[in-house]
């Protein structure tokens, strides 16, 4: 899959940009601040229905307006379609594909997009969250419906909390819990769809991370990848729906007492974490900053090779001043395991940041213009 064209309208600060892609190799070059990295993350926001930079919509939506679109027309094989994104200062936003509304949820089902950022460290640095949104976002992926599944799910977790709030101020003896079975049931069905997904994206990923960290360093390291789960503790990593299902609910009824004191339900993938290892050793606090950079990308890269065996095809591969952070080992290598993708943008400060590439066209980006630039 490509992107022929893609136009951005109130994005940030793109007041009206129209952008024409071919296969390949493309090069967005312009100083910081301009609007390169805004291009790029808008095809994020159109392949996963938000930013990689912020859960905030209205921040991407240009100060001056109400609305933004961002809008694209991709090709794979002999097929073309349309996908666009409104986002809305004071409403929904509203996705469409082909002029067809669709559920904002649903975009991954359309379009495949990885991004290798900056940002990429806070998968590795930061707290659980960002692990956890880094594994939903593969599975969402990989199996379309744990999108809606992953948003039912926090519905029915913020109506359990609202349920487990209103508790705390009954005495004890005259608590009706019935209502709290109700939800109880539904996290744990849901949940338990969660859980066996992320334990099998985890699996899945393994050995492309391997692989993929070993082409990047030149050498060969032991990494492993596991899921911390108060659910999941000795559990097996292939264990069946039903066990985990079970083992939920036990983790359930354990942690009763608890919630219903703290008003919050402590037990469930909202709670869960992704361990990184690197020669035995957590990458968080261990590693060192090359390190952690390597094995970041060496996660991205292998997203990008679970994703590309989907029936779209090849992911859109997105590389955001990532060139700059890396020595010049680490440029050659990365440029060499992306090479073979049908569609790879960039971006960059400066050109001498760039790895020899076959670049197929560039374009400089200047407060929220984009231009198409020669080739030299």
């Amino acid at each position: 899959m490509h992107i022929t064209r893609l136009r951005l309208a109130e994005y940030r600060n793109h007041v009206s940009s129209d952008i024409h892609f071919s296969p390949g190799v493309t090069l967005f070059i312009g100083p910081n601040g301009q609007g390169k990295t805004n291009v790029v993350e808008a095809i994020h926001v159109l392949a996963f229905g938000s930013s990689h930079r912020t859960h905030q919509s209205a921040a991407l939506i240009n100060q001056h307006a109400t609305t933004s679109v961002v809008a694209a027309e991709l090709t794979h094989q002999d097929r073309t379609m349309t996908v666009d994104i409104s986002l809305e200062r004071n409403g929904s936003n509203r996705a469409r594909a082909n002029g067809h509304p669709i559920r904002v949820r649903d975009l991954p089902r359309y379009l495949h997009a990885v991004i290798f950022s900056p940002e990429d460290l806070r998968i590795i640095r930061d707290d659980p969250d960002e692990r956890r949104g880094f594994i939903d976002d593969v599975i969402s992926v990989l199996w379309p419906r744990l999108s809606a599944v992953i948003s039912d799910y926090e519905r029915v977790l913020k109506q359990r909390n609202s349920l487990l709030k209103s508790l705390r101020s009954v005495p004890r003896a005259q608590r009706d819990l019935s209502t709290l079975a109700i939800w109880d049931e539904k996290i744990v069905s849901l949940g338990t769809e969660i859980l066996f997904a992320r334990q099998a994206g985890i699996s899945a990923l393994h050995e492309p991370v391997v692989t993929a960290y070993r082409n990047i360093v030149g050498s060969e390291h032991p990494i492993t990848l596991t899921m911390r789960s108060r659910v999941m503790e000795n559990v097996h990593a292939d264990a069946s729906r039903d066990l985990i299902a079970d083992k939920f609910t036990v983790a359930m009824i354990a942690a009763l007492e608890d919630d219903l004191d703290r008003g919050m339900t402590s037990v469930g993938p909202h709670r869960d974490d992704v361990d990184f290892e690197l020669n035995s050793l957590p990458v968080k606090g261990y590693a060192s900053q090359g390190e952690t950079w390597s094995y970041a990308l060496a996660l991205k890269l292998a997203t990008a090779e679970l994703f590309r065996h989907d029936a779209l095809g090849d992911p859109i591969v997105i590389l955001d001043d990532v060139f700059a952070e890396l020595d010049v080992h680490r440029r050659h290598n990365l440029a060499a395991s992306l090479s073979s993708f049908e569609q790879i943008l960039v971006t960059a400060a400066v050109k001498d940041d760039i790895p020899p590439l076959d670049i197929r066209a560039s374009f400089t980006v200047s407060r929220g213009i984009v231009e198409k630039a020669e080739l030299t």
